[in-house]
C-alpha cells in the first residue's frame, strides 16, 4: 500500500470566530479569504489534489431569508449565550460578505477532486453546557437539507467545530448520514479541547516547530472502526497561519510539515493536514506560496514513493474495506 496524503479544510468565515472577535474583525481579512479560495481551488484542481471542505451550513444560504428558512426549530441552548451563532446574529445582524458564500461552495463542487463536507450548520459546540443531543441532531439535519436542496449533494464527512468531539454524539452523526469524522491527534494537548489552558496551547504551538508530541502519521491498521459509529480519521497537523513578523518561524514550521510528509510517504502511512481557509487572510500571497511548496512536495513524493491524495471520504472508504468493525463499546 502507498502512503496517503489527506487535506481537510474548516470553511467558516465569521461563523467560526464570532464568539472570539465579536464585531472587531477586519473586513479585509475575510475579503482576502474570499479572494484566495478560488486560487486554492485552482491549485488543487490543476495538481489533482483531493481535499475535503468541511463547511459551516449557514454559508450555503444566499441571504438572511434563506438562512432563517433552513435554520432548525431547536437551536443550541448554551448556558453561555455568547457561543450561539443565532444569538450573535440577533444582537449584531447579518452581513452577507462574512456570513454567506454559496458561490464559493458551487466553485468547490465544480473543481475536480474536491469533497464538500460539513462543519455543522451553526458551528455547533457539542461539549458546551446547555445544548442537547436532539439540538445537535436538528443542526445536522439542517445542514443536510440545505446541501441537498440547494446543491443536490449528500454530505458524508464531518469535522466538529473547535475539535470538540463528543463521543456520545458519534452515533447521531452516523444516523444523519455522516460516515467519516475527523479526529484529533493522539498527543495529550489535543485531547478535551473544550478545556483549554496555557499548557495545552503552549505545547500545541511548540509542536509545530519541534518534535515534542507523538508521531503524527499513522497506518490504516492504527484506525479502529466501531459498529454504529462513523470512521474516525485522525488529524496529523494544522497548517498554522503565516507569522508576518517572523519569517524564521514560518520556515521552521513549513520544514516540519514537509519532513513529516516525506516520512509518511516512505513509511507508506497516512498524513492528514488541515487548516482554515481564513488562516490565509492576513497574508494571502505568502500563504499561497507556502501552499504551492506543500503541493510541490506532494507531487515529488507521489513520483518517488507513490504517495496518494485522498479526501476524507475516499480514505474512509479504504479504511472500511480493510478494517473489520469492533463492538460499540470502547
Amino acid at each position: 500500500m502507498a502512503g496517503i496524503f489527506t487535506i481537510s479544510l474548516d470553511f467558516e468565515l465569521l461563523w467560526g470566530i464570532f464568539d472570539k472577535v465579536g464585531t472587531r474583525y477586519k473586513p479585509e481579512y475575510f475579503s482576502n479569504t474570499r479572494n484566495v479560495i478560488p486560487k486554492m481551488l485552482e491549485q488543487f484542481g490543476k495538481n489533482q489534489i483531493s481535499v475535503t471542505w468541511a463547511t459551516v451550513g449557514m454559508l450555503f444560504a444566499k441571504n438572511e431569508e434563506e438562512w432563517r428558512h433552513y435554520s432548525p426549530e431547536f437551536t443550541p441552548s448554551y448556558r453561555d449565550t455568547n457561543l450561539s451563532a443565532y444569538q450573535w446574529a440577533q444582537n449584531h445582524g447579518i452581513r452577507p460578505e462574512v456570513h454567506f458564500a454559496p458561490e464559493l461552495i458551487q466553485l468547490i463542487l465544480d473543481t475536480p477532486c474536491q469533497e464538500l463536507g460539513s462543519h455543522t450548520y451553526a458551528h455547533y459546540y457539542t461539549l458546551m453546557r446547555g445544548q442537547s443531543p436532539e439540538q445537535f441532531r436538528q443542526d445536522l439535519r439542517a445542514t443536510q437539507k440545505i446541501a441537498e436542496e440547494k446543491f443536490a449533494v449528500r454530505l458524508q464527512s464531518l469535522v466538529f467545530p473547535r475539535n470538540h468531539i463528543n463521543e456520545l454524539y458519534l452515533p447521531i452523526c452516523l444516523e444523519e448520514g455522516y460516515t467519516y469524522v475527523r479526529g484529533n491527534p493522539k498527543s495529550w494537548y489535543w485531547q478535551e479541547t473544550q478545556h483549554e489552558n496555557f499548557g495545552k496551547k503552549f505545547f500545541r504551538s511548540a509542536d509545530c516547530f519541534f518534535p515534542i508530541g507523538e508521531k503524527t502519521f499513522y497506518s490504516l491498521q492504527d484506525i479502529a472502526i466501531y459498529e454504529k459509529e462513523p470512521v474516525i480519521i485522525p488529524a496529523s497537523r494544522i497548517l498554522r497561519p503565516m507569522n508576518i513578523r517572523n519569517g524564521l518561524f514560518n520556515s521552521i514550521r513549513l520544514t516540519r510539515i514537509l519532513s513529516e510528509m516525506e516520512a509518511a510517504a516512505k513509511c507508506q502511512e497516512i498524513y492528514h493536514l488541515w487548516w482554515h481557509p481564513h488562516n490565509f487572510g492576513n497574508d494571502p500571497v505568502a500563504s499561497m506560496l507556502e501552499l504551492e511548496q506543500i503541493l510541490e512536495k506532494f507531487l515529488e513524493l507521489q513520483q518517488k514513493y507513490g504517495f496518494e491524495s485522498k479526501t476524507m471520504r475516499s480514505l474512509g472508504e479504504e479504511i472500511q474495506l480493510k478494517t473489520a468493525p469492533l463492538s460499540p463499546t470502547h
